[in-house]
């Protein structure tokens, strides 16, 4: 459909045009992104379309879900660890960090992550070296991070929940999507995009759906 010319990106509308742009202005760089905006908004859609517009394109693109794992979880996966390293751990395994070595990594829920993994993630971001879990050598890592959140960091960070130096790390470029009802002109190129993917036969929206989808204020937006 009309306005997919940025990869998954569907829509015309004068915020999403802005959200391309920005997109075609980040994604040559190796610059930190923080995308913002509410939950179901496309988020890591976004992430994808810089990372396929970087020269890391054809280099890993690994994403986690921060708000997925408890925090022990979590830095095991992020940061791997060494045989031995704790109960179960029967190999040495490579965290994301590794894994998306020369890639992108995406850090999606950021501000789920607990303080003692918030200083760890600064202290990769400053160092671009990784600790492995039970480990004392350091591993050089090359990555590009972008993170994600439907909250507001700025205000973790002012109710002293979230580290304010890493949020300044993270926030090198920030990227907020439009919730689906800031951008109704889309509606329709988004129904018939969803039509079109899902029935096997084609059908048409009348005006009066279409205006009922259009007034409708999508909570879950486009998700």
């Amino acid at each position: 459909p009309a306005g997919e010319d940025i990869d998954h990106l569907i829509g015309t509308s004068p915020q999403m045009q802005e959200v391309k742009k920005l997109i075609a202005k980040v994604a040559p760089t190796d610059s930190t992104v923080l995308i913002t905006g509410e939950s179901g908004t496309g988020k890591e859609l976004i992430a994808q379309s810089i990372y396929q517009k970087s020269k890391r394109e054809g280099k890993p693109f690994v994403k986690i879900s921060c708000a997925a794992l408890p925090e022990t979880l979590l830095e095991s996966e992020l940061f791997g660890y060494m045989k031995g390293a704790f109960t179960g751990a029967s190999a040495t395994k490579k965290g994301l960090f590794e894994v998306a070595q020369g890639g992108t990594l995406f850090l999606d829920e950021i501000s789920e992550v607990s303080p003692s993994i918030q200083a760890k993630l600064l202290r990769v971001i400053q160092s671009q070296e990784i600790i492995r879990l039970g480990d004392t050598g350091v591993i050089k890592v090359d990555v590009r991070l972008i993170a994600a959140t439907n909250k507001e960091l700025r205000k973790l960070v002012d109710q002293g929940l979230f580290r304010e130096d890493l949020f300044y790390r993270l926030n090198v470029f920030p990227i907020t999507v439009p919730s689906l009802r800031e951008r109704a002109g889309d509606i329709a190129l988004l129904a018939e995009h969803f039509i079109d993917k899902f029935s096997k036969t084609k059908k048409l929206l009348t005006s009066d759906a279409l205006k009922k989808l259009e007034h409708y204020s999508w909570p879950g937006n486009v998700r």
